[in-house]
């Protein structure tokens, strides 16, 4: 971000897939960026004006290649300004993966400023990413496995899932 906004609107997915493996576990979808160390979940800034959902879906669609409905919000984090400007980060549910949804992820070019698309399980989270974005992530799992989340609105009116 070269000329970053006085505050960040983050936006960021959570989707998960079935291990391959056939053990019945769960991988979370992350990416590792080059401008920091450490995996983070697909997403970005919303540019001025844009809705935020938007934003997700066309950083999802950028970064990993699929489109998602994203109309649920799992957790929001508060980032007081220290690195970049004050933000909030919005971490919505992209839900589970078909394994076709899967595929198209895995083979996907990210954008250059990805490394690459990796495809984690919660017990390996602590090692991969840093302490605030694993909370994060952490955060947004547990909120997905008991139901909870928020519909995200703009004006009063839930934004349509399409």
């Amino acid at each position: 971000m070269s000329k970053p906004p006085a505050r960040r609107s983050g936006q960021q997915i959570f989707a998960l897939r079935e291990d391959p493996d056939g053990s019945g576990g769960l991988l979370a979808l992350l990416v590792d960026p080059v401008y920091m160390d450490g995996l983070i979940l697909p997403g970005g800034s919303a540019e001025q004006d844009e809705l935020p959902h938007l934003a997700a879906r066309r950083h999802l669609e950028t970064e990993t290649g699929l489109v998602l409905p994203l109309r649920t919000v799992l957790t929001i984090d508060y980032m007081p300004a220290a690195e970049f400007p004050e933000g909030l980060n919005l971490v919505y549910a992209g839900g589970m993966l078909t394994a076709q949804q899967a595929n198209t992820a895995s083979h996907h070019q990210p954008p250059e400023e990805l490394r690459a698309l990796h495809w984690v399980p919660r017990h390996q989270l602590r090692d991969l990413m840093a302490e605030d974005q694993c909370r994060r992530v952490e955060d947004a799992w547990d909120a997905w496995e008991h139901g909870d989340g928020l519909p995200l609105l703009v004006r009063g009116v839930p934004v349509p899932v399409g």
